[in-house]
């Protein structure tokens, strides 16, 4: 498990249950920016998500803190069928009032270290086609499209793969 990270005023850390009202608020304004006709009401209750999210055994909530704010935040796990060794990113946002300020690097970076110590091997990660800026930021972090889950057509979204130890993972490798 990490620690709370420090950087002058920037706090990265494990998510508690009282922030879950403050968590939904971010991860609404970061999805509506690329999603150009406006969130989808697809029936998902947030709030109970990213509750289950925090209290899971099996998962981890990371945010980042910064001048007192929830400026950015991760949710991974191993995902259900998958090897021990694996784990799935599943959100990962950023205020959009932040972005370009460093606070995803520094998230990022505190996801892979997690990741490394807990002995993971392989993140895998879908990201949305319309989510350009978020694309390039995966491909600058060292994510690549995911040889084994090529999308579907008409897939709205993209898989990726990154190599938690640095070595290359390519078909379960």
């Amino acid at each position: 498990m990490i620690r709370d990270r420090l950087t002058r005023s920037r706090v990265i850390r494990t998510a508690v249950p009282a922030e879950v009202q403050d968590i939904v608020a971010l991860h609404a304004r970061a999805r509506a920016t690329y999603y150009p006709d406006g969130l989808p009401q697809d029936g998902t209750d947030w709030l109970a998500a990213w509750q289950t999210a925090i209290a899971r055994p099996d998962g981890r909530v990371l945010c980042v803190v910064e001048e007192g704010r929830i400026a950015g935040l991760a949710s991974f796990r191993t995902p259900e069928g998958a090897q021990a060794d694996t784990v799935k990113l599943f959100q990962f946002h950023v205020d959009p009032d932040r972005w370009r300020s460093g606070i995803g690097t520094a998230l990022h970076t505190a996801c892979v270290e997690e990741w490394q110590a807990d002995g993971r091997r392989t993140a895998v990660l879908d990201v949305h086609v319309d989510n350009q800026r978020a694309q390039a930021f995966y491909a600058r972090q060292g994510w690549v499209p995911d040889p084994d889950n090529p999308p579907a057509e008409g897939d709205h979204h993209l898989n990726l793969r990154l190599c938690v130890t640095g070595k290359s993972v390519r078909g379960g490798e």
